[in-house]
């Protein structure tokens, strides 16, 4: 999808880049998928603030989407492309023959009208989603389950996605986004393709308000607080700091943060790049 320029006629338009939204044929979300967003601003209980740097934004409602993709057998036709302020890729609505409304992300090149479909019976085409045990090895894929009939938790994002690299056992090997070798169950579930709004990575928001929108507020660098507040601050003039490490503590190269007992690290057959 091609990434818009502006004329800068104003100090915030100079540098700004964005989305034409050629792919999206909606504007206006299914009411029956939408749901409330309650903000905490950071705050727990308490009223405490325990996330820094968030508060504010505009206001949002929730798309519900079908991440289990349960619904199978069933063909279902793809109604709208649809932009969701709550993710970077796009979400596409299906209706099924038997009338039921779910949202899926939308996978790159999906068109309105298509028809797709998921379980056994489908068939290997972009939107389609299939247990690992039925894809063909090197084909991408997104939505991908780490947890039979848990529902999808990788490449979800704009412009991301695994390859099927191949089968050993039970298990089928993905290579993740992230350049991550790893075994997954056959029993779980993908959706054929990559996901929508690839050039996404390109928007620049061109000015401080734009994140504001967001509900993102200031981050105040370490190295410019007092010893007080941060192992990075302090010193006379503009010190360097020292070590990168977060306001806790924990440095911010180098030192490892996965633990050596997870259970996971048996499926994991070479880590992601450096």
């Amino acid at each position: 999808m091609p990434i818009k320029k502006y004329k800068p006629v104003t100090p915030g338009m100079r540098f700004r880049t964005g989305m034409d939204y050629a792919e999206v044929t909606e504007s206006t979300p299914e009411r029956s998928l939408l749901k409330k967003i309650t903000k905490s601003g950071g705050r727990n209980s308490s009223g405490r603030m325990t996330v820094r740097q968030l508060g504010g934004g505009h206001k949002r409602r929730y798309r519900v989407i079908d991440f289990k993709r349960d619904k199978e057998g069933i063909p279902a036709k793809v109604s709208t492309i649809e932009y969701d302020p709550n993710r970077t890729a796009f979400i596409a609505l299906l209706i099924y023959a038997d009338g039921e409304k779910r949202y899926i992300i939308s996978p790159k090149d999906l068109k309105v009208g298509t028809t797709v479909m998921s379980g056994k019976g489908a068939t290997p085409d972009i939107g389609n989603a299939l247990y690992l045990s039925d894809i063909p090895l090197g084909t991408p894929i997104h939505a991908i389950e780490l947890t039979p009939g848990r529902g999808a938790s990788i490449a979800r994002s704009a412009g991301t996605n695994g390859i099927l690299s191949g089968r050993e056992g039970k298990y089928a090997i993905i290579k993740m986004p992230s350049g991550e070798l790893r075994r997954v169950l056959m029993t779980c579930k993908a959706t054929i393709g990559a996901t929508s709004n690839t050039d996404h990575f390109l928007v620049k928001s061109g000015k401080a308000g734009r994140s504001r929108w967001l509900g993102r507020r200031p981050r105040v660098r370490g190295v410019a607080m007092n010893p007080v507040d941060h192992p990075m601050g302090g010193g006379e003039g503009r010190a360097s700091g020292g070590h990168p490490r977060s306001r806790t503590g924990i440095f911010a190269k180098g030192q490892k943060t996965r633990s050596p007992q997870k259970s996971s690290n048996k499926l994991i057959i070479s880590k992601r790049k450096k």
